[in-house]
């Protein structure tokens, strides 16, 4: 299953699950700075040119052996050490190899991280909201601006393919944008009243500061659908991004930070994630949680938050079923789900997992993936060429052994893949297992890496009754030629989203969210504002 370990510490539970900097000073190590140097006191220009250079020119690196730095804390617009100093190596998935470090914040920073997002929150909420988006179209600028740095960044310390790191950077830009004009649309409404002498409105208010537990699978996109929508509406936000993928969102942040928002407004924290989710979310501060990653965890989250009301939105773990109808274009099915499979090793909430293939095309099918899988470059996500990278820690290597030793124990067919590749760096080869049966691990927990597993059946009503079979409902895929099919299916399908004939298209104007046991809420569409705004109903008499 897809990882996350944010649970609090005061509950029980032995889940392992971590789905999902700026610069920082400029006087660590053997180079000393007048005190105070740090990147946000600088102008604007100069500012812009110490960032460009300390992502292109090693010797700035300072404390770093590489061209990849070490992060801070971000509190009130300043990048600081943690209270006693302590840090956390940050590893390469591809070497195995520190690259960095990152600080472990204490409590006493966490105190600090509040009071600055509860003075951000009272400065922000009044700041008109043509401002705010304008803010937030020139943070987004910056981010594609600075795209190419921020993508080595989060290859080095994620994995993925240095062209997926782009793109992902690049798409957090453009929801940005999205979420920045959305804003300007919250709308309040007059009401009708039953009293001539009276007004009757209807207000929309942001909610408050909202703390947010975010995954290493998307560093930045996973930040960003939160981060963009609570800025639009007005709130401020703590965020509690991974330990193992910092310097991407770091480098977010800094955008951010780099077009204006008052200090407080962001906020960026890392740690032990069950102390630091224990400590925000009852905290009286925060009146907003958003979580993306495991069910388990997730449910525990929403239960500490349930406790002190406060707001939740719970993007979990899903087990997408893919299901290729008898009349379905297959080529097109294998190029638009094994693309998807593959993306990212295999390690999105979204990916195709259980893929079930009418019988009379399930060979030809199997085959025509084992050629998908099988022309995919395996390596470094630095190197050109590359098209598979790493998994993104040892833990995703053993679970990969796990669900394969699994599945071949109990009959199903290993059609390539199947094992670990080198001695160095989490590589996994890209695995397809055929005729699974049901009872296999990898058809009922959620795989989180680059395994796909095929099962074939006879009649749609059975293809549907096992999609629906899991508790999961976050994303699903249908390919098919036929009309009736594709509305049976879209009816029929218990998921938040389905994706028929083509790869998942998740937009920032359209709804991201799941049903079941895959969460509630939405971060995507108009959808996503509502969770992070209050409605007051205000009626008025004159006197």
């Amino acid at each position: 299953m897809c990882e996350c370990r944010v649970i609090p510490c005061h509950l029980n539970a032995n889940i392992d699950r971590a789905h999902d900097r700026p610069c920082p000073r400029l006087d660590r190590g053997g180079r000393q700075a007048s005190a105070g140097a740090h990147i946000v006191a600088l102008s604007a220009n100069l500012r812009e040119k110490v960032y460009h250079d300390r992502f292109t020119n090693p010797t700035l690196m300072l404390m770093t052996t590489s061209s990849y730095p070490d992060i801070r804390l971000l509190i009130a617009n300043e990048w600081v050490d943690a209270t006693g100093g302590k840090t956390i190596p940050v590893v390469n998935p591809a070497t195995g190899q520190p690259i960095g470090s990152v600080a472990h914040a204490a409590i006493a920073d966490l105190d600090r991280a509040l009071a600055a997002a509860q003075k951000g929150f009272e400065a922000w909420r009044v700041v008109p909201a043509a401002e705010r988006a304008a803010t937030m179209r020139r943070a987004a600028n910056l981010l594609r601006e600075r795209a190419g740095d921020i993508a080595r960044l989060l290859t080095q310390e994620q994995g993925k393919p240095l062209a997926e790191a782009k793109m992902e950077a690049m798409a957090g830009a453009e929801i940005i944008d999205w979420f920045a004009a959305e804003g300007m649309r919250v709308y309040g409404r007059i009401v009708p009243s039953r009293n001539p002498a009276a007004q009757q409105l209807v207000l929309k208010e942001p909610v408050g500061p909202v703390a947010a537990f975010t995954p290493w699978n998307f560093p930045i996109n996973q930040v960003v659908r939160k981060l963009a929508a609570a800025l639009a509406t007005g709130c401020s936000f703590l965020c509690k991004a991974p330990e193992e993928t910092p310097a991407s969102p770091a480098a977010l942040f800094q955008c951010f930070v780099d077009a204006g928002v008052p200090p407080g407004v962001v906020g960026l924290v890392f740690g032990d994630p069950a102390e630091i989710s224990g400590y925000l979310i009852p905290h009286p501060v925060i009146r907003k949680v958003t979580f993306t990653g495991s069910t388990p965890v997730g449910k525990q989250l929403a239960a500490l938050a349930g406790a002190h009301m406060k707001r939740v939105t719970m993007e979990l773990g899903g087990h997408a079923p893919v299901i290729v109808a008898a009349d379905a274009d297959v080529a097109l099915a294998v190029k638009a789900a094994g693309g998807a499979k593959f993306r990212n090793a295999g390690q999105v909430c979204i990916s195709p997992t259980r893929f079930l293939v009418h019988n009379a095309v399930k060979d030809e099918f199997t085959r025509a993936l084992v050629k998908h899988a099988e022309s995919l470059k395996l390596g470094d996500g630095l190197q050109e060429g590359t098209t598979l990278g790493p998994l993104a820690n040892p833990r995703r290597l053993t679970a990969m052994s796990q669900l394969v030793d699994d599945a071949r124990a109990k009959g199903a067919v290993i059609a390539t893949g199947g094992e670990r590749v080198g001695d160095a760096g989490n590589f996994f080869a890209p695995t397809i297992l055929a005729d699974v049966p049901l009872e296999a691990s990898v058809f009922n927990d959620e795989p989180f890496g680059p395994v796909a597993a095929i099962r074939g059946f006879d009649s749609l009503e059975d293809a549907i009754a096992e999609a629906n079979r899991l508790p999961f409902g976050l994303a699903g895929y249908a390919f098919t030629s036929s009309i009736k099919n594709a509305q049976l299916l879209m009816n029929r399908v218990e998921v938040g989203m389905l994706w028929i004939n083509q790869p998942a298209t998740p937009s920032a104007e359209m709804p991201f969210g799941g049903v079941k046991d895959s969460g509630y809420g939405s971060e995507g569409g108009p959808e996503a504002l509502e969770s992070y705004l209050n409605t007051k109903a205000v009626s008025m008499v004159g006197v």
